[in-house]
């Protein structure tokens, strides 16, 4: 690095002793850069949410409410609660302009020790857990056509998603557009896919192929927990309608860029879902849906014959190009955090030459690695997602407190108040449904580990204890040195 552009100086309030700043640069900003435009950023959102859920585990919905009609109702109603929350999450995006997601929301709203709490069960499970998932599916498509017949050895599969790992990370680590190329050219391929299946089955329909959706309402009584567990399997499909807050700061113009992204992007995603639902039940009845393994693939196999291999092909691109969009996302978490003094401070450092949140990608990367370890992450991440609707509840929740705690603020978006309600009341039945319903001690450990983010708070946070200082100084500055990164310049307001 250039002894010129970096130098030694004292530590200012915002600044250790021992780490290393970057003298105001002429050409560009010590700062993440707004390089995403509104077709990146509905790539972000359709690249996420669309991942592996609606090719693989469609019948978790069906299971619940056992018929045809109440199924294509739930997958039409979670996209119209994940479009509601996602506007709930425009206001808040467009009102406090910081990359993080939920973190800056919940710190303005609340105060450190919610955003605290989120960003400590975030960081640690919900997103590296979910981008080992992701990766591990998308390691199983890959490797399915090498092994006919029998599934793949498991450390064929394991070794392929550490490779999508660290690919992934690198990427984003080294580029912003290089990562928005590779998001919106992978957005592309997976709904090529979805076009596909959705034409094919609207061909099917046409023929006449409609027996499956006689008396599609005859089912089993419905009642309030299996309509709750239907909701929450349905919405878990829908997880990332809130990704495009955690790159606030890249966005350009995102007065603009962001409800629109959000107003074509979830529709969109909905109206694929429920055409891609639509076109399953053509060709298998309800069944034989919730007796297949991976329905895309059984849906290929019936109506793609011979050229059915482009299933696995296809859902391997929508399966990457999720797990480089929640990356993509989550490394700002990361970042942010680290900003906020509530992770290492090196984590809200900024590549001299990238202009990227590089080491907290790579810390990012490293924690998801871990967790494609144990033989099945699935429990766990079945287990915490629920704790992903207790911080979407307090962060809308935060949006009506922040209405009357903070009118002064400009809102360039203003929901009516019955959505942040509403959003909020449906989060408390999410969280509540599967404790009432079958309640189970996984659910307990999630709550205190939870909590248990409490105690490094009071110990790393509050207190600071010198040791911690004297230990992490020399680290900061060596990892510094190596990874040619800087504090950012300032904090948007």
């Amino acid at each position: 690095m250039d002894k010129e552009s970096i130098r030694h100086r004292k530590p200012s309030s915002n600044q250790g002793a021992g780490e290393l700043s970057v003298e105001t640069m002429k050409s560009k900003s010590m700062n993440l850069q707004k390089e995403v435009g509104l077709i990146s950023g509905i790539c972000v959102i359709v690249g996420t949410v669309i991942g592996s859920g609606i090719f693989i585990s469609p019948k978790s919905v069906l299971a619940n409410v056992g018929a045809v009609g109440p199924c294509l109702v739930i997958w039409a109603a979670c996209g119209v609660l994940a479009t509601l929350g996602a506007l709930c999450f425009a206001e808040l995006g467009t009102m406090i302009t910081k990359s993080g997601g939920e973190y800056p929301y919940l710190m303005e709203a609340f105060g450190p020790i919610p955003a605290y709490l989120f960003s400590w069960t975030s960081l640690i499970v919900i997103k590296p857990s979910s981008f080992a998932i992701i990766c591990l599916s998308f390691a199983e498509y890959a490797s399915a056509p090498f092994y006919p017949g029998c599934d793949p050895p498991v450390a064929v599969t394991k070794c392929l998603a550490a490779a999508a790992i660290v690919i992934i990370t690198l990427v984003n680590a080294l580029s912003v557009k290089l990562a928005s190329y590779m998001q919106n050219v992978l957005t592309g391929a997976k709904m090529v896919i979805v076009v596909i299946i959705i034409v094919s089955g609207i061909v099917l329909l046409a023929k006449g192929n409609t027996q499956n959706f006689n008396n599609s309402f005859d089912g089993p009584p419905l009642s309030v927990g299996a309509i709750s567990l239907a909701f929450y399997n349905g919405l878990w499909a829908y997880d990332g309608w809130n990704q495009l807050n955690y790159i606030t700061e890249e966005l350009k113009n995102p007065y603009r860029n962001l409800p629109l992204s959000i107003i074509i992007g979830i529709p969109l995603v909905t109206v694929c879902y429920v055409l891609i639902n639509i076109s399953y039940f053509t060709v298998m009845t309800s069944t034989e849906l919730l007796q297949s393994q991976a329905v895309a693939v059984t849906y290929g196999d019936r109506v793609l014959y011979p050229a059915s291999w482009i299933v696995p092909l296809f859902v391997a691109f929508s399966t990457i190009g999720a797990a480089n969009g929640t990356c993509f996302t989550a490394g700002r978490l990361v970042y942010v955090a680290g900003r906020e003094g509530h992770m290492l401070k090196l984590l809200s450092y900024i590549s001299v030459k990238r202009l990227t949140p590089a080491p907290a990608i790579i810390f990012y990367g490293a924690i998801t690695i871990i967790y494609i370890i144990p033989g099945d992450v699935n429990t766990l991440i079945n287990y915490f997602s629920f704790a992903v609707w207790i911080f979407y509840g307090l962060t809308v929740l935060g949006l009506i407190v922040m209405r009357f705690t903070r009118k002064e603020w400009e809102r360039p978006i203003r929901v009516p108040i019955f959505i942040p309600v509403i959003v909020t009341l449906v989060s408390v039945v999410l969280i509540l449904a599967p404790i009432i319903t079958k309640p189970e001690l996984p659910y307990l450990y999630c709550v205190l580990f939870i909590l248990g983010g409490l105690l490094f708070y009071v110990l790393f946070i509050h207190f600071k204890f010198s040791w911690a200082q004297k230990i992490s100084r020399p680290i900061t500055m060596h990892l510094q040195m190596l990874l040619e990164v800087v504090p950012p310049e300032g904090v948007p307001e």
